[in-house]
């Protein structure tokens, strides 16, 4: 039995960064990988799909060459072995230097095997079992895969496989309108499949406003891309070498056949073969680690971090998680999750930047507040480089005058979400920043300009 100060079990977003933070303390840490070092992050979410999209994207802006006073010579061509072989030298790269510094980083234990609890201080590798006071589970989360007729007899892709894909599908049936599915979608309709988009709920990316659900949307559907909402999948099945799919809408049936599947309809909880019982650590009904404020688990000496705690589904909420962790044990600063404000993007083009509360949210609070909007066909920069689709929003307290959220779905929205999200953590009023004298010609230099054209949220 080997002793050690800490045990970190997973190296996705948080635990490398853990293991730095305490070994630099002089804290004596194991950390535990079963497979790819890197987790999701590295080898199946960021890193490929943004690689995946940004190639996408040089094909989209090849084909609009015209536009721009450019002539290209010829049919724009994609060539998708060399697409995956780029997307694979940006991902080794990526995790080939992550396991490179973790097995030279000093007080620190590398251990490459399935991390299951034998008790609440003991954790078994293999044949090994390592003992601490102080255990970090970080394993992340996996493509949930619906219990859908006949999906047991037909071949599919989740987004873990389909980062591997080195062919062009003829026509890509994607079930799931949501973060995953619309990323894939867009960037496989742009290498030149036929994409269909199939999504349960009324409307696409449902925790989103309809007017920008309807925008992304509209956008897709410009692209080519046939976009099935309030569509329920009854069935699946094979038909020759293509797949079926049986739908649901509106109370009509109707089949649509595609060459190949992607299911993009959730994740799921690493957390099922842990053996989270011998150490009497709690779970929810999804299998999400339960934890308080600060991401201890109902377990003394025990915390959960990244996706597998359900209070956060992306890197950078992992990230912050080991930020939190690390402020609590070493640093005397009792940071907590709920200091955090809801933010992400999505990877769509344009992008959709987002921050704390929709329209929808703020009005079921009942309180009283402005709005600002913009397209960004107004938007100068947008209009000189020729993407003018999407538009902005912002939301404001009307008695505080703080943000309460904004939708930035156009041209760079991804980035300029921060210049309004550094303010909600400052919890300015919005007038520190109509006052702001931005740079021309960018996009953020609009958002003052948003900000003193507010009027009643209806």
């Amino acid at each position: 039995m080997a002793d050690y100060d800490a045990i970190i079990i997973g190296t996705g977003q948080a635990g490398p960064a853990l293991a730095r933070r305490l070994a630099a303390a002089g804290w004596k840490v194991a950390i535990v990988e079963r497979k790819l070092f890197g987790g999701t992050c590295i080898n199946t979410g960021c890193t490929p799909t943004k690689t995946l999209v940004a190639s996408a994207y040089a094909a989209y802006l090849a084909r609009r060459a015209a536009d721009y006073g450019v002539a290209i010579g010829g049919n724009v061509a994609v060539d998708m072995k060399a697409v995956k072989a780029r997307k694979d030298a940006v991902v080794g790269a990526s995790r080939s230097g992550l396991e490179r510094s973790l097995k030279t980083l000093p007080n620190c234990t590398v251990y490459e095997g399935h991390a299951r609890f034998a008790g609440p201080k003991e954790v078994r590798v293999g044949d090994e079992v390592l003992k601490s006071d102080k255990i970090f589970i970080n394993v992340g989360t996996r493509p949930l895969v619906p219990p859908i007729p006949g999906l047991d007899q037909v071949p599919y892709f989740t987004n873990s496989s389909m980062v591997d894909v080195d062919f062009l599908p003829p026509h890509l049936v994607v079930l799931g309108g949501s973060y995953v599915g619309l990323e894939f979608a867009q960037a496989y309709r742009r290498f030149g499949s036929e994409v269909t988009v199939i999504e349960q709920a009324p409307h696409l990316i449902a925790r989103e406003d309809e007017d920008v659900s309807q925008a992304i949307a509209d956008i897709l559907k410009d692209e080519g891309i046939d976009v099935r909402v309030n569509s329920k999948v009854l069935e699946v099945a094979k038909q020759g070498n293509n797949v079926a799919v049986t739908v649901e809408t509106a109370g009509t049936k109707s089949q649509v056949v595609g060459s190949h599947l992607l299911l993009a309809i959730g994740r799921r909880p690493n957390t099922d073969d842990l053996g989270l019982d011998k150490a009497g650590i709690a779970t929810d009904p999804r299998g999400s680690i339960q934890v308080d404020d600060q991401l201890r688990t109902n377990v003394p000496g025990i915390w959960a971090l990244g996706d597998c705690n359900g209070r956060g589904a992306f890197t950078h909420t992992a990230w912050n998680d080991f930020e939190i962790v690390a402020a609590n044990l070493l640093d005397n600063d009792a940071r907590r999750v709920s200091d955090r404000i809801n933010a992400y993007a999505l990877y769509t083009d344009p992008p959709l930047g987002r921050a704390g509360m929709t329209a929808a949210e703020v009005r079921k609070s009942g309180r009283p507040a402005l709005i600002a909007t913009m397209a960004m066909e107004d938007v100068s920069r947008a209009y000189e480089k020729g993407e003018t689709r999407g538009f902005m929003k912002i939301l404001v307290d009307r008695e505080s005058k703080q943000i309460l959220g904004a939708s930035l779905l156009g041209l760079a929205g991804d980035e300029v979400i921060h210049c309004i999200l550094d303010l909600m953590y400052a919890k300015a009023p919005a007038t520190v920043m109509q006052r702001a004298m931005h740079i021309h010609p960018t996009v953020s230099e609009f958002v003052p300009t948003m900000l003193g054209d507010l009027v009643p949220l209806q």
